[in-house]
């Protein structure tokens, strides 16, 4: 009866193998869906502004943790145990006997967990062409002061060379301030000049800087001449515009330039005690400004009816500095500042009427002016 016994377990030993390798087969095509459900989950992550990675990573798990349980609870020890076989066999394999569980896979998944516990930094978020300036991230409000008056009517953007300077000069008053050039004070060598940038409505910190970019022989040869380019920045050092002043004999021309593009230019008119300046915005003047000269050192922006549009000051800075250095201070008002925007000391500056606000383009413009006065007229101590 033995012999029976074990000739009939040796005719049912084939249909047991056959369906613990149905079960085997069938278990090995669900962990090979499982695997491309990783990595289909892991490419949507990969895309923009979809899925975590950590989320990923957690669906990942859970289905393998499925999967685990629904092998032990369908399959016996035997069965169990020919998958894991079959499993690690596929794993060791190379790409040619199966190419969809290759090393790839492991490495994908290994880069996977490594951007998952790689430290996030802060998304950054979009800004549109013509959004509005007063709109900053919390880094750059944190150290450029908000602008002092409101984008409606003629400081509103109108373009993207517009929306660029408009953090800088969307402001009623902005105090210019030269560094002092101790080369040029103790030995006579012409340095270039930096500037400062401040709104007297917010004094704690500036809003911009002037820096000058020209060649230091041109500088000490050809003294007061020579040409230069300055590059105006914001409180960050982010270059918004720049001013470009070429060589000059008996008058002089400075161009101002917004990404590469020009958009306006001043020139001075020659006169023997005036000091004339014709503002152009494009090929169109708008403003012009007549100096009476000698010990006066106000000069007014105006159109062509004869109405204020803005005003230049050059401020007295005490005896030492304006006989030794050259380190002047300029003061351009724009007009009337918003309320809310004048606090502490502000609120004692007298404000200037105009006619109408000068656009973005033209402020531009008067900010080149001021960097020209300052080389025309006082930095003597440079040389001829």
């Amino acid at each position: 009866m033995n012999w029976v016994k074990g000739l009939r377990r040796l005719i049912e030993f084939p249909k047991a193998s056959g369906e613990i390798s149905k079960c085997s087969t069938s278990q090995y095509s669900v962990a090979n869906k499982c695997r491309n459900d990783i990595l289909d989950a892991k490419r949507i992550s990969l895309s923009p502004r979809d899925i975590d990675v950590r989320e990923t990573l957690i669906l990942a798990k859970n289905m393998v943790l499925r999967h685990k349980l629904r092998c032990s609870s369908e399959g016996n020890v035997l069965g169990a145990r020919q998958y894991a076989r079959t499993l690690s066999r596929q794993y060791g394999q190379s790409s040619q006997n199966d190419p969809e569980l290759s090393r790839d896979f492991l490495a994908q998944l290994w880069l996977l967990e490594k951007r998952m516990n790689r430290p996030r930094g802060r998304p950054r978020r979009d800004i549109d062409e013509y959004a509005d300036f007063g709109e900053t991230d919390d880094i750059t409000s944190a150290r450029q002061p908000p602008p002092s008056q409101t984008a409606t009517g003629s400081l509103r953007p109108t373009s993207v060379e517009e929306s660029q300077v408009a953090p800088l000069l969307a402001r009623s008053n902005l105090l210019i301030t030269r560094d002092i050039e101790w080369a040029n004070l103790m030995l006579g060598f012409e340095q270039a000049n930096r500037y400062a940038v401040v709104d007297a409505c917010y004094p704690q910190s500036p809003v911009g800087f002037i820096r000058e970019e020209s060649n230091v022989i041109a500088r000490q040869l050809l003294r007061l001449r020579r040409p230069f380019v300055a590059y105006i920045t914001d409180a960050l050092g982010n270059e918004l515009f720049r001013v470009r002043r070429p060589f000059w004999w008996i008058t002089s021309s400075i161009y101002a330039e917004i990404n590469g593009k020009e958009v306006g230019v001043v020139h001075r008119r020659w006169h023997l005690w005036r000091r004339i300046y014709d503002l152009y915005l494009g090929n169109k003047q708008f403003a012009v400004v007549e100096n009476p000269g000698f010990w006066n050192w106000t000069f007014t922006l105006k159109d062509i009816n004869g109405e204020v549009l803005a005003q230049i000051d050059r401020d007295w800075r005490g005896f030492g500095f304006e006989i030794l250095t050259d380190a002047g201070q300029y003061v351009i008002r724009f007009g009337t500042a918003d309320p809310s925007a004048k606090t502490g000391p502000a609120r004692l500056i007298q404000e200037l009427e105009v006619a109408r606000p000068l656009t973005l383009s033209e402020r531009a413009v008067a900010v080149a002016l001021a960097v020209s006065l300052d080389n025309d007229y006082f930095s003597r101590h440079g040389g001829w």
